[in-house]
């Protein structure tokens, strides 16, 4: 505990001082003189005006002292306070997601599993931020609004299962369901994060095109580029991923790309996620003070009040 102003402490003696240091108070004459058998005689123990009990109003005194300097002790709150940033994630189910090149704890994993998995515990580790989730195959849908329930968020990417939503590609019709979400949000940051490992096979609009118009709202993307191989090394493989049009969006829309082989790098890239948007559960806690001047102040009272009482009182 500690006080919020200690110095008035001082005051506490300042009743003695006046005692001791002020000129006495004359005592008042009567105004009307009557005979001493109209006098009512004090009780036996009773000294006129004084009271009974003097050390109450000293109590009192000091305890209310005590709550003009502002007794408290410091809490630390349990909850964490909104960072003021939305995040729409737009997860790629389509067919190729099911290859199994991917190791997780020495085991074949597919990169829908692995990506899950990373997934989920990004969601979970990002305490007052909103998440939602939008997933895409040959369609894109909302999988879960933004919302600060980031369980249900987590869930809603475990039970992801490829098919659900066609087994096409549809990165620019993903990335824009997401970025409609974000567009009516007015929160303060306003971000999309991309996780895909083909090709767009949308080919009504351009997902470059969806990039620049996030850029002109203001809402940031960062795209995750899926799988070992890429049309840049292996521009005649089957499941390689698009990294220059992925690459392309980031750019556009002021965000960075993540080249993700294996799932060392999946580990990486969620740490420079968390550089790049810093995470709210790593902010110290919030601490309060709670204010306890009321307690001192109610004792004084009562104190007061008990002087009060004890006053005495003429004899009939």
């Amino acid at each position: 505990m500690s006080l919020a102003l200690p110095y008035l402490l001082v005051l506490i003696p300042l009743p003695l001082l006046l005692r001791w240091f002020a000129p006495p108070l004359g005592r008042p004459q009567p105004a009307l003189r009557l005979p001493a058998y109209l006098v009512p005689a004090l009780r036996p123990g009773q000294r006129g005006d004084r009271p009974a009990r003097p050390w109450l109003a000293a109590a009192a005194w000091v305890l209310l002292v005590l709550a003009l300097a502002g007794p408290r002790v410091e809490r630390v709150a349990d909850v964490t306070p909104a960072s003021g940033r939305d995040i729409m994630l737009a997860l790629d189910l389509s067919g190729s997601m099911e290859q199994q090149d991917f190791q997780l704890d020495g085991e074949a994993v597919t990169r829908l599993e692995a990506v899950k998995r990373t997934a989920s515990r990004f969601v979970t580790s990002r305490k007052g931020d909103r998440i939602g989730l939008v997933i895409f195959g040959g369609r894109a849908y909302v999988a879960a609004p933004l919302t600060f329930d980031l369980g249900a968020v987590a869930q809603a990417i475990d039970e992801a299962q490829i098919g659900i939503s066609g087994r096409g590609t549809a990165i620019a019709d993903g990335l824009g369901l997401a970025i409609r979400r974000l567009d009516a949000s007015d929160a303060p940051g306003r971000v999309a994060i991309l996780l895909s490992d083909g090709v767009d096979t949308s080919g009504s609009v351009q997902a470059t095109e969806v990039a620049r118009l996030a850029a002109d709202h203001g809402i940031r993307i960062h795209t995750i580029a899926l799988g070992p191989e890429d049309l840049e090394n292996m521009p005649t493989a089957r499941d390689a991923v698009d990294v220059a049009t992925l690459r392309s969006i980031a750019e556009l829309a002021q965000g960075q790309m993540f080249r993700v082989r294996q799932a060392q790098d999946l580990e990486a890239m969620t740490k420079a996620l968390d550089r790049l948007e810093p995470n709210p559960g790593d902010r110290p806690p919030l601490r309060y003070w709670q204010q306890l001047w009321i307690w001192p102040a109610a004792a004084a009272v009562a104190l007061l009040a008990l002087a009060g009482v004890g006053r005495p009182r003429w004899a009939a």
